[in-house]
């Protein structure tokens, strides 16, 4: 137990009280989450994307590993998803809520930091590379999936050529292939900018979630979210052992895989109308248990 306490307080708490700091600013400050999130999602991802990735040891062939790893288990989940709401029989707009809340995690504000605190900036760099892939497939099948029967996903298709992150790692990547070395000029701004992705990631995590309310269908509720954290780790076991990930990209790998429902996926479902109540309160939800499973995870890893 002291242990499972001790994972706790120095992995989980952390992001918490940070998180907390942003549902503080959004409930009782009424600060607007947008600029915060804009300036996030334009400027500190991209940077801390690059930076990783250009300062990291991990050999190319380990990056697309993991892109593939990741890939498998975000489109295993979403099947989960939706042969469970085929079993279960739901209407189109909840079964997209389902796959939605189930299929996709919270890589980023979530996943980056606690693993960061776990595995170090070695784990980060892996964290990071998962949650690229996984925010791709959001944007992409995520914004398909919510959209089946209501509107065209193409808008959103499109919307990923203005997403600055895709970039990061191809031109990571390239400069790394290459043998250039970036001049300190340009290095230590981007170094800058990427320092603060994670504390502004917590705050925009906190701040989406003070304006979340728990809906109706409890029950259903409790399934998407005991699916999303404990079935979806025990599935990202399974796909490491197939790819054979292994040290630190194992544990990173398994631990992004295990947090709770994205926040985007509650953004998408708004915006096509897919349930959005159901997937906000699966995120909610989520939320608020992945302390006691994440830490049981932090130990098992």
């Amino acid at each position: 137990m002291s242990e499972l306490v001790r994972l706790f307080a120095e992995n989980i708490l952390p992001v918490i009280i940070v998180a907390g700091l942003g549902f503080f600013a959004r409930r009782v400050l009424r600060l607007d989450p947008r600029p915060v999130t804009g300036v996030t999602f334009y400027i500190f991802w991209p940077a801390l994307a690059f930076s990783l990735l250009y300062n990291t040891d991990i050999e190319v062939q380990g990056i697309f590993l993991m892109v593939a790893f990741s890939a498998t288990v975000v489109l295993g989940m979403a099947a989960i998803g939706w042969l469970l709401a085929r079993l279960l029989r739901l209407e189109s707009g909840l079964t997209s809520a389902l796959v939605l809340s189930i299929g996709f995690m919270n890589a980023g504000n979530f996943g980056l930091p606690v693993t960061q605190f776990a595995f170090g900036q070695e784990g980060l760099a892996w964290a990071t590379v998962y949650f690229l892939t996984m925010s791709m497939l959001t944007n992409s099948l995520g914004a398909y999936v919510a959209a089946v029967g209501r509107q065209s996903a193409r808008p959103a298709l499109l919307g990923l050529l203005r997403v600055p992150a895709v970039y990061a790692i191809p031109v990571a990547l390239l400069i790394r292939t290459a043998g250039w070395e970036l001049p300190v000029a340009i290095v230590r701004p981007i170094n800058l900018l990427a320092g603060a992705t994670i504390p502004s990631m917590l705050i925009v995590l906190g701040m989406h979630t003070a304006d979340i309310r728990l809906a109706s269908r409890r029950a259903l509720l409790a399934l998407a979210a005991g699916t999303r954290l404990v079935a979806s780790p025990l599935i990202a076991l399974g796909v490491a052992a197939v790819y054979g990930l292994t040290g630190v990209a194992r544990q990173a790998g398994v631990l992004e895989a295990g947090m709770p429902t994205a926040v985007l996926a509650s953004i998408l479902a708004n915006r096509y109308d897919s349930d959005p109540d159901f997937v906000a309160g699966a995120v909610l939800l989520s939320t608020l248990l992945s302390p006691i499973s994440l830490t049981v995870l932090l130990a098992v890893l």
